[in-house]
């Protein structure tokens, strides 16, 4: 990796882990298939064979499956019950059904799916809740990253670690087992979801629910919101349905219970955008793109309502040629918003930079990087998608910048930069050479 000479590149990976594994439904598909139909008929031939076998054999049959799977997943039987009570609707009258018949066909009715096996990128990253008993200038966080898995189908994942006083990165490591929440309300494509309290925040699987996400939670950028004393974790991030796109917007102030809604708005139908983390003239900002090449301000007065915003960034140096975006939200520094952006040069090269827009009036660029942060070589640049590094957000934490970014879409590392050098650089960037 070629990178600027304050990056401080951490000797941590973060790689998939196919050992890592959920239940997600499994659905008889008709033909011709189509994954989000149900073959009622089959379906419910396989129900029938279920309650074919006696008691004793669903019993002895149904302890073997616990057995052989209980161990790699949280409350299984519960899992398999609830199961099998989503697909009462496909299923013909089955009355009297014991719990273990009950557990045994919603069995018949998932399977495991390795949610990271391909690829774990695109991080971003907020400061933790809990900040206690922390020297003075380190900083607790949590890190979000895009989990890839068998079909290219993408999911969202968490880690939690430490930026120490003297620069140096920790993650803890990711409970064995993991598992996707519950849906506790639902209103079209707005729906609030809940994990278990008690399950470690790495267990907890935010995975497609949606017809919109069939195919993937895509590079979600978080913010730590800050209104009115009132911390508000808020991720924008892309719905891919397998044929369209679509931004929407995810909520939460605990990391156990969220709110996902789509985002509205011409703004919406595009990737990338990226939420200020506080209001600017009591109005909500973000930055977009919307022309496939610069970088837009947008102000809206609804959260979820966004327009066409101004253009305040145009390719300018022949790393960003094709064209910019942002690497997560923008991060407020006493001389003004530090914005990571990200470039794409010849051979579609991927690479990280930087600018700083004004405090007050961020529409302005007053610091600019010429060269990029960091950028591929040819000793790390094979993987999933070759020649990327890329970054959905960082935090500064006391006198540095906490960047979690990935390479070549296939695992995640950090870097540090001091912040003092990093704005010396924006600033020579800007004048004349």
């Amino acid at each position: 990796m070629t990178t600027a000479h304050f990056f401080n590149r951490q000797t941590l990976h973060l790689r998939p882990d196919p050992s890592r594994v959920l239940v997600r439904p499994f659905r008889p598909a008709v033909e011709p298939r189509d994954l989000n139909a149900v073959d009622k008929t089959r379906a419910n031939r396989i129900v029938d064979r279920v309650l074919a076998l006696s008691a004793d054999q669903v019993a002895e049959l149904l302890a073997v499956t616990l057995e052989n799977f209980d161990d790699r997943h949280r409350n299984l039987p519960e899992i398999f019950e609830r199961r099998a009570n989503e697909m009462d609707r496909i299923f013909d009258s089955h009355t009297s059904l014991s719990k273990a018949q009950l557990q045994l066909i919603g069995a018949y009715f998932l399977h495991e799916y390795s949610f990271e096996a391909a690829a774990l990128f695109n991080p971003s990253i907020v400061p933790h809740p809990d900040q206690s008993n922390l020297e003075e200038g380190c900083g607790r966080f949590i890190l979000s990253l895009r989990a890839v898995g068998e079909g290219h189908i993408s999911s969202l994942t968490f880690r939690t670690g430490i930026l120490a006083c003297d620069g140096t990165v920790t993650i803890a490591p990711p409970a064995r087992l993991a598992g996707v929440p519950t849906v506790t309300a639902r209103l079209g494509d707005r729906l609030e979801i809940g994990f278990d309290p008690a399950s470690d925040i790495s267990e907890r699987v935010i995975f497609p629910i949606t017809d919109m996400q069939a195919n993937g939670i895509e590079d979600a950028r978080f913010v730590a919101f800050e209104d009115g004393g009132k911390t508000t974790y808020y991720a924008t991030y892309t719905a891919y349905s397998g044929q369209g796109i679509r931004s929407e917007l995810l909520e939460t102030t605990d990391f156990v219970t969220f709110r996902l809604a789509p985002l509205r708005g011409p703004a919406a139908r595009n990737k990338g955008m990226a939420l200020f983390p506080r209001k600017i003239g009591g109005r909500y900002a973000m930055i977009a793109r919307h022309d496939n090449e610069s970088l837009h301000l947008i102000y809206s007065d609804d959260i979820h309502e966004w327009g066409l915003g101004t253009a305040i960034l145009t390719p300018q140096f022949p790393w960003e040629f094709i064209q910019i975006g942002n690497c997560g939200s923008p991060i407020e520094l006493d001389e003004g918003w530090l914005l990571l952006t990200h470039g794409v040069g010849p051979v579609r090269h991927y690479s990280i930079g930087a600018v700083l827009l004004d405090k007050d009036e961020p529409s302005r660029v007053i610091g600019r990087s010429r060269e990029p942060l960091v950028k591929p070589a040819p000793a790390e640049r094979e993987g999933y998608v070759p020649n990327v590094v890329y970054s959905c957000g960082a935090i500064r934490v006391g006198e540095r910048i906490a960047l979690p970014y990935a390479i070549s879409d296939t695992f995640s590392t950090f870097a540090t930069l001091k912040v003092a050098a990093l704005l010396e650089l924006l600033k020579a960037g800007m004048e004349t050479p």
